[in-house]
Parts: structure tokens; sequence; C-alpha cells
């Protein structure tokens, strides 16, 4: 039996689980991907029909225009494939002092996508690439054949035009299955090292972020029989040094519909926040002041973020 991650967080501090200040707006664009990923917690794929529309978006650069402290971090999917991607960063230049982009980095060495490496570089977005390992075979396993050699191939590319040095490019590091990853700076120290080696790339960060036990990876852990005893392992690693530091403290997270929600975990669960009444807040209507002191919806999910070092989409929440 696992004790109710809620509980687990009370008895250490009953404020760690409510929302503190709003500090970054996490815009998911849709789940249309170019990929089908065997950790995907969104079920992303070609055939992804969850695609954020212009009126959405425009609602969104409302909000930044009247918080213009926040960061904003774009995903998706595969963000860069929705059809009003271009719109989308070019009307939010200069609302908000640092814009991330997460991409899967295959994205960029397809055909009729190569235009995006100078795209993002002329807009100054910080780019957070998704390379689970920087050997072939453990990349292409989880992401699909010819994946890994099209992200070296699109690293190659954004280092040419300044990434890594004169912009910030960092890399994700996902697991290649039910375990929790080591200890960040270590992984950090050999993926540089190995990527300098065999390829000649270089990059900022290395963020590692445990695999949550929902969409296509829960659904692999239960065709396996390995659930319940993946849920054992991470809540036996739970470190209670992260848990006033879990992202859903400081950041919210906005569906292809326009609606809020604690993290892009419950967006997948489909946990949004709601108002005292019990309706469902959306972005045209969020007040930080109304969700100030809230307390955040958690699940037996959450497990993932507090497991070893921590998780967030940030990487590690103690050092």
């Amino acid at each position: 039996m696992v004790l109710p991650f809620k509980e687990r967080l009370q008895a250490i501090n009953p404020e760690f689980e409510t929302f503190e200040s709003l500090q970054t707006l996490q815009v998911n664009l849709g789940n249309l991907c170019n990929l089908h990923c065997s950790h995907c917690h969104v079920d992303a794929s070609s055939s992804g029909a969850e695609i954020m529309g212009a009126e959405v978006m425009e609602q969104i650069t409302l909000f930044l225009a009247c918080h213009p402290t926040l960061t904003l971090d774009i995903t998706g999917g595969c963000p860069e494939m929705n059809p009003n991607f271009r719109k989308f960063i070019e009307r939010t230049g200069g609302l908000t002092p640092h814009r991330l982009l997460r991409s899967n980095l295959a994205i960029m060495a397809e055909p009729g996508w190569k235009w995006l490496p100078e795209f993002c570089r002329s807009h100054e977005l910080t780019i957070i690439g998704s390379l689970p390992c920087y050997l072939e075979e453990n990349v292409d396993h989880q992401r699909g054949d010819g994946v890994y050699q099209k992200s070296i191939q699109v690293l190659k590319r954004l280092n040419s035009l300044g990434y890594g040095s004169e912009v910030e490019l960092n890399l994700v590091y996902n697991p290649g299955g039910d375990f929790v990853s080591g200890k960040q700076a270590e992984l950090e120290v050999a993926y540089k090292e190995e990527l300098s080696a065999r390829h000649g790339i270089v990059f900022n960060h290395l963020f590692t972020i445990t695999n949550a036990p929902i969409g296509r990876f829960r659904e692999h852990l239960e065709a396996d029989g390995t659930y319940t005893e993946y849920l054992r392992l991470l809540a036996g690693r739970f470190n209670p040094e992260t848990a006033g530091n879990i992202m859903c403290r400081t950041l919210i997270s906005v569906d292809w519909l326009g609606k809020v929600y604690n993290c892009d975990f419950n967006q997948a669960l489909m946990m949004p926040v709601m108002a005292d009444d019990g309706s469902e807040i959306f972005i045209s209507e969020l007040d930080e002041r109304d969700i100030r002191g809230k307390k955040i919806l958690l699940s037996q999910h959450c497990y993932c973020c507090t497991a070893g070092e921590g998780s967030s989409c940030t990487g590690a929440l103690v050092g």
C-alpha cells in the first residue's frame, strides 16, 4: 500500500500543498506530434487532434501583457507543428523576459520544417530539447528509428547558430524505463563529454525528468504488470527536501482550449483548477489573486516529482 501523496506532503508542511505565486505560464499547444514516444504522458502522435487555436493564443498574449515578469514555457506534443506557432511566437515577443520552447529536436530535420532553427534563433527562444540518452540505440528505442541521427543533425545546426554559447540550449534526459534517474550533475557531465567527443556538440544544462506513471507510460507499465511496483519505487524514493520546490507551486499550465491546470501532468489527467463555485477556470478569466494560497490538486502520480533529487520541467529540485 502506497500512502496518499497528499498525506506525505501535509506531514512535512501543509503550506506545500498550496499555490504560492505565479512565475511560469506553461502553454501546451496541442498533442499533434511527428513522434510516438513510449514515455509520452499526453499520448501525442501524428493523429493528435487537440490543437490550440488562434483565439486561445490571443487570450494568452493578453494575459502575458498584463503579467510582464512571467516565463513563458511552450510545450506540446510538438508545439512547432501547431499551425499558428509562428504567429504565437511573433505576438508574444517582448511580452516576457524568457520564452522556453520544448522541442523533440527531430522535427527541425523533417522536410518542410528546416526553417525552425533560424526562426527560433531570430526570436531568441531558449530551446529545451529532448534527448533521453547520448547513445543512439537507447534514443531510437524510446523515440523511434532514426530519431537520434536527426536530433544530432539539429543540435549541430543549432550550435552553428550560436545555441549553447550565445543563446541557451538545454537538453532533457528521461529514464528509459521504470526507474529514477541518477544524479543530474553527474549525468550532465557525462552528456557533455560524450556529445562533445562523438559529435562536437555543446549545450548549457541537462534536465533530468522522471517518467510520470500516466498516459502512454502507464499503459506500458500496466501491460508489463509493473505499475504498482513503479509507484512503490517512486514513493520509496520520496525526498522531503524536494517538497517545498515542486513546480506546481509557481507554475500554471494551459491546455489547447485555454483551461488552467496545476501542471502538465494534471492536464493529461483532466484535473483542472476549479473556481470556488466548482466551475473550470480559463486563461481569459484567470486572476492570480484568486488562486494564490489555493490548494493544489494532488494525486499518486505526484510522487514522480519528489523521488530522488526531485523532478520538474527544469530538472532536479535539489542538488
